[in-house]
């Protein structure tokens, strides 16, 4: 049984108005009040997903020697291979006991943008990985444009109102490696507790239990769904865009139980960001003598910015 509100984004894409808009309720009152949801029938292609976590498998399973030669100085992470530890939560100093690879947006039709994202790294040794990886990339961003849309008529705009914002948009897909834990950590779990940065996340079935978000009551909540779903959450982006009316929720990613201290744990997730341009000044139909203005106008490309520092990435 699921432990967070499960969706059904068929409901969404059909021709049946009356699904659709109860797709948009549910999936905005998720929001408002967990801020996580699960999403049946997501339309991402399930052999390609299995096909790039195998591919990661085989990457994170190289020599330390052979990976560090992808880890680049001066792109704060962005692309290519982070080492382990880091990468720490804004509140801590501690490093994450994770790695991870990061694919960034390709600028296809022209558009002036390409000349502010940096090259995608690409790995020589297992020959899948590049196509794989860019796939995938586009399957989540055409799931993520429709359930953007969903949010949009939620929140009384135009359904397209995010479609020019993310198209080429700053957005990342991660494939995060949490080795087997050899000795006592000294402070951090794999994932300390974070918001995400972006305006929703979309994350493939994790290879092993760990994800837990905060309820309310400030409550863990251990992260439980079909493996035929996907989970998708708010990022800051969207909460600061939205004045609080959509919850960024804190989760982490704990420490397995002891005797489980030998597994790995793998996780693909697919931070959804607009081009840096885009103003997340508050809506003002999200603006209210109850909900007074929250946040000063900053651009997403400033407060990624800002964030990327906070989190150990950047410089």
């Amino acid at each position: 049984m699921n432990t967070i509100p499960t969706v059904n984004f068929a409901d969404f894409i059909s021709d049946d108005a009356d699904r659709k808009a109860r797709f948009v309720q549910e999936l905005g009152k998720a929001y408002q009040e967990v801020g996580f949801v699960a999403v049946q029938n997501h339309g991402i292609d399930q052999q390609l997903v299995d096909g790039f976590y195998n591919a990661v498998e085989s990457f994170f399973a190289m020599p330390d020697d052979i990976k560090s030669k992808y880890e680049i100085a001066g792109l704060a992470g962005q692309r290519g291979f982070t080492s382990f530890g880091k990468e720490h939560a804004k509140q801590s100093t501690a490093g994450d006991l994770k790695e991870f690879w990061q694919i960034g947006q390709t600028v296809e039709d022209g558009a002036a943008l390409s000349e502010h994202y940096p090259e995608n790294v690409r790995i020589t040794e297992i020959a899948e990985f590049n196509e794989l990886g860019y796939q995938l990339y586009r399957n989540f961003e055409n799931t993520g444009k429709y359930l953007l849309r969903s949010l949009a008529l939620f929140l009384g705009l135009e359904e397209t109102y995010f479609d020019k914002p993310i198209h080429n948009g700053n957005s990342i897909l991660r494939a995060i490696y949490y080795p087997p834990i050899t000795s006592e950590p000294k402070s951090a779990i794999r994932a300390e507790q974070h918001e995400d940065i972006n305006l929703i996340t979309l994350l493939v079935g994790a290879s092993a239990d760990g994800l837990e978000v905060m309820d309310t009551a400030g409550k863990w909540i251990p992260v439980k769904t079909a493996p035929t779903e996907i989970v998708v959450n708010v990022g800051d982006m969207l909460q600061r865009l939205t004045n609080n009316v959509l919850r960024s929720t804190t989760h982490r990613v704990v420490n397995p139980p002891r005797e489980k201290w030998h597994t790995a744990r793998y996780s693909i997730p697919f931070f959804l960001h607009p081009v840096s341009e885009m103003p997340l000044d508050c809506l003002e139909n999200c603006v209210t003598a109850h909900n007074p203005l929250n946040y000063s106008p900053i651009t997403a490309g400033e407060y990624l910015d800002e964030r990327l520092r906070e989190i150990g990435l950047k410089k």
